[in-house]
């Protein structure tokens, strides 16, 4: 069979130098495309026998052939060549090389432009999927361990100080928010990306009858995209899918900052499994969170990708241009970070045990009751702002006295406010205070449950 070549050779003089093969080729990183490709490239040759643009036996001839080379790729027999660029002409090449004049058709109508712009879309539609799966898994195993300290109590922080009490499954409930907020910003993305360009060829369309709505049928795409010169160089998606990626990894490094910190002598609140600490070439007593001082690292890798992806379309003049080959790049980096990311914390989540004496033993430390004893004022008529500093005066007495606030005794108290009554005691110590909120989402012992019994039924139906 005769040698394929690539199309528009015959327009330029010579061989291509090896530097410029090198420099322009994309099946190094590309070929995780083929399938869509191929499937792409079905559906288009189904359109073209349908518009009787082929006949039905080339389709046949490429389909099957088409098949084939997939099956050759999945088992490792399909030999790449770098001189075919990228995953498309590979296929293409390699398509005509086994079935001859048929495969010749198979581009009829179609562009590398709208073609690598059509197999993107359909693995990003993929890719959600499957992260939304992993984000899933991970909020489940929030909730599971949130379930087991409903009733436990620790402290909440601001600015890493001690601010009110809070239950632990309060706490562990606020990351599945944060993923939530992931899992629906990617949902959105997935709309965005489920549009088809194939059929708009390089800029303009094409003079032949193509069917777009026929091929964006077939790969289950929502819709077509209605002006072309803007189909082929759309890539407003991958930056839209990378900021999703990097705020999954900004919520995931938020965990990790936590969980170091949680982890050390200092704090002592968790205890992450061995399996995921290791230890040190030279002080054998350690046991380094190292794992998620990696997921909080690689979230600048992920950052990195979407500054690369909108330096690359703010320089972009109308049309399609070949910078745009470099968006799988970081497409694809963001999300295989951010896969292993989630795997990894869900792992470290599933295998972590909150210290509950420890955190119960020092609880009381750091007027964790203040802003309760506030508002215990203010329900006896004291306004919020007189109340706010006679309970500041009170905190700097206790300093003064080394005492804690549930320790004074009522005359001291009343030095301070005479709104202050014997009952003000069931409203200090940080186990009474957080049997006192009540307000929706808060973070006491019945909203947890409450919020543990929603997520449960949530997560489930998906």
């Amino acid at each position: 069979m005769a040698k394929a070549k690539k199309s528009w050779e015959k327009r330029l003089a010579g061989e291509p130098d090896e530097l410029t093969v090198d420099f322009v080729e994309s099946l190094s990183y590309d070929t995780r495309l083929y399938k869509y490709d191929i499937v792409g490239s079905i559906a288009h040759a189904q359109m073209l026998a349908e518009q009787k643009l082929i006949t039905k036996s080339e389709f046949k001839a490429i389909k099957d052939g088409l098949i084939e080379i997939g099956e050759e790729i999945v088992e490792g027999r399909f030999k790449f060549d770098k001189k075919y660029e990228d995953i498309h002409m590979a296929i293409e090449a390699a398509l005509i090389a086994r079935i001859g004049q048929p495969g010749g058709k198979l581009h009829t109508g179609r562009s590398r432009n709208d073609q690598v712009s059509t197999d993107v879309r359909l693995w990003m539609r993929d890719e959600i999927e499957i992260l939304q799966g992993k984000i899933t898994l991970l909020q489940k195993a929030f909730v599971k361990l949130a379930s087991k300290h409903g009733e436990n109590i620790m402290p909440g922080y601001t600015h890493l100080q001690r601010a009110q009490p809070i239950v632990i499954a309060s706490y562990l409930l606020s990351f599945v928010e944060q993923f939530e907020r992931d899992f629906i910003r990617l949902k959105n993305c997935r709309d965005l990306v489920n549009i088809s360009p194939l059929g708009s060829g390089a800029v303009a369309g094409s003079t032949l009858p193509i069917d777009r709505k026929s091929t964006a049928r077939q790969l289950g795409f929502a819709d077509i995209s209605y002006n072309s010169i803007d189909a082929v160089s759309d890539r407003d998606f991958c930056a839209e899918f990378i900021f999703d990626c990097a705020m999954i990894a900004t919520h995931l490094s938020r965990l990790a900052e936590d969980w170091i910190i949680y982890s050390s002598a200092e704090f002592a609140f968790v205890r992450i499994a061995d399996s995921f600490c290791t230890s040190s070439s030279m002080m054998p007593q350690k046991r380094n969170p190292d794992v998620l001082e990696l997921v909080r690292a690689k979230t600048g890798s992920v950052y990195g990708s979407l500054m690369a992806m909108l330096t690359m379309l703010k320089s972009q003049p109308s049309g399609y241009n070949r910078d745009l080959q470099e968006d799988k790049i970081h497409i694809f980096a963001a999300s295989d970070i951010v896969e292993a990311s989630l795997d990894m914390a869900r792992a470290v989540v599933s295998h972590t045990k909150f210290n509950t004496k420890t955190i119960s033993a020092g609880l009381e430390e750091g007027f964790l009751d203040a802003t309760a004893l506030v508002e215990y004022l203010v329900g006896k008529g004291v306004a919020f702002r007189k109340a706010h500093g006679v309970v500041g005066s009170l905190v700097a007495y206790c300093e003064q006295q080394t005492k804690k606030l549930a320790e004074l005794n009522l005359d001291e108290f009343e030095k301070y406010s005479s709104a202050i009554e014997k009952d003000v005691y069931e409203s200090l110590g940080a186990a009474n205070v957080v049997k006192k909120y009540i307000t929706e989402g808060a973070a006491g012992p019945e909203q947890a449950k409450r919020q543990i019994a929603y997520w449960n039924k949530q997560l489930e139906q998906r």
